[in-house]
């Protein structure tokens, strides 16, 4: 692709689960979609549905930024994603499309999530300089497009590494190397400094087991009522939506309240509360009951 293109401004921008319960002892394995982070009200996330003015009018759009050189940074949760010139991570959004290219954010939209222009492009190591491209915008500006995506950036970003964007309404999702969405598997592993590998889910927090739960001959959670509000359930997950997490009995059950679960070794998992960030493993241990899940559903530091 010849990367050299004039500047110019840019335009004014439930969850459905299905649980598998095979008995423990059977492979089998729970099926649900993943839901990324929502924007609160009022948050610009929220503007990206698609076009439209907003209720003030046209918003006034800002001077393009060029791509610059891209190359491929690395996220502790999500993984690995495509950064511009300046260290910006770029996203894609699931209402456009890819074959062929066709960008939907107009107006407030494109303020929010500042188109990338095609000028200058170039593919820095890790970047197939074959999958750039361009697209059209209704305004004749011309966007990047990385397999056929359309490239934005988000406005909040405001320090290289950011990726807030990332998941807002579901819809949008930093851009992987091969176009695709960078996104976290549904349950992984990371290495904790002080418990070993332990499992966590796709925020990067930390999953737990209650040692009161069973598992044999099929699960059922002793976590109830109160309980729930600092231990909120794992929901189901695609077993090939995993990774580094032994996929026998890796399944999902139905709750007594209908809710479904997912388990490891058909162990029922939660995530806690009290875990503000990614790392953080203040359950462990917590009233000699809860512990923290290796890969292959054992409680780690369990007496």
């Amino acid at each position: 692709m010849k990367t050299s293109w004039r500047s110019a401004s840019l335009a004014a921008i439930a969850v459905s689960v299905l649980a598998l319960t095979t008995a423990c002892g059977q492979d089998g394995g729970g099926a649900a979609r993943n839901v990324g982070a929502t924007a609160a009200p009022g948050d610009v996330g929220e503007i990206g549905t698609g076009s439209g003015t907003g209720a003030g009018g046209p918003a006034e759009a800002a001077p393009a930024v060029p791509a610059g050189k891209l190359s491929v940074s690395t996220d502790a949760v999500i993984g690995k994603l495509v950064t511009d010139g300046t260290g910006r991570t770029l996203y894609r959004f699931d209402q456009d499309t890819a074959k062929p290219p066709k960008t939907t954010c107009e107006a407030d939209c494109a303020t929010a999530w500042p188109p990338v222009a095609a000028d200058d492009a170039l593919a820095g190591e890790g970047i197939d300089k074959a999958l750039l491209g361009e697209v059209t915008r209704a305004d004749g500006t011309r966007q990047l497009t990385i397999a056929g995506w359309p490239a934005y950036r988000y406005a909040k970003d405001g320090a290289v590494g950011d990726v807030k964007g990332q998941g807002v309404n579901d819809k949008w999702f930093a851009l992987a190397p091969d176009g695709k969405k960078a996104k976290a598997p549904g349950l992984s592993t990371r290495e904790d400094p002080k418990l070993g590998e332990i499992v966590v889910d796709k925020d990067g927090m930390t999953v737990y087991r209650f040692m009161k739960d069973e598992a044999w001959p099929k699960p059922v959670s002793a976590c109830t009522g109160e309980c729930l509000e600092k231990w909120p359930v794992v929901a189901p997950v695609e077993e090939g939506d995993t990774r580094g997490v032994v996929k026998k009995n890796l399944m999902a059950f139905t709750r007594p309240d209908g809710a479904a679960q997912q388990t490891v070794s058909c162990w029922p998992v939660y995530t806690f509360v009290g875990d503000e960030k990614p790392g953080d493993t203040n359950g462990q241990g917590v009233g000699g009951t809860w512990y923290a899940v290796a890969p292959d559903g054992k409680p780690v530091g369990a007496p």
